[in-house]
């Protein structure tokens, strides 16, 4: 006796956000991506608010080197939330974000160890300090997210 057995299996497609990719700011990376740049807003509020600053070189850096990164991550946010990279596949993007994440990391962390030292008591510059350490801490996350995926083994189909 033979028998035969049929499986039906149903799939269910969400329909795509239209323009927006909102799903993305739900992930791991859209959170970090979120996480860093509410940190480096603070930080940079923080230090671009307060007067009276203990060393003018040393904060003017922080601020700048901030503010840059700050940006950069705003437009890696819109191009997720508008999938432009679909648009223009002639830039490696994984290998993009890993090289920002690497240069940032290093750029913040190192802003973030002269304005600590140069706060001189001001608590505002020493909160900026605290939140450039936590984006560094989230930057560092992102890549090692970023690597662990872009290095996974690529499957093959047989």
């Amino acid at each position: 006796m033979s028998h035969t057995v049929i499986t039906t299996t149903t799939t269910t497609t969400r329909p795509s956000d239209g323009v927006l990719n909102l799903g993305y700011t739900r992930t791991i990376p859209g959170l970090l991506k979120i996480g860093q740049i509410l940190a480096l807003l603070v930080a940079f509020l923080c230090v671009h608010c307060v007067r009276g600053w203990p060393n003018w070189y040393a904060f003017q850096y922080f601020e700048v080197v901030v503010l840059w990164f700050l940006i950069a991550l705003i437009i890696f946010l819109l191009m997720h939330l508008f999938r432009l990279q679909a648009k223009m596949p002639c830039i490696n993007w994984p290998l993009t974000e890993f090289f920002h994440y690497s240069v940032g990391s290093v750029l913040i962390l190192i802003a973030s160890i002269v304005a600590s030292v140069k706060a001189g008591g001001v608590s505002a510059l020493v909160t900026a300090s605290v939140f450039g350490f936590i984006a560094t801490f989230l930057m560092v996350v992102s890549l090692w997210t970023s690597y662990s995926v872009s290095c996974a083994p690529h499957q093959t189909v047989m």
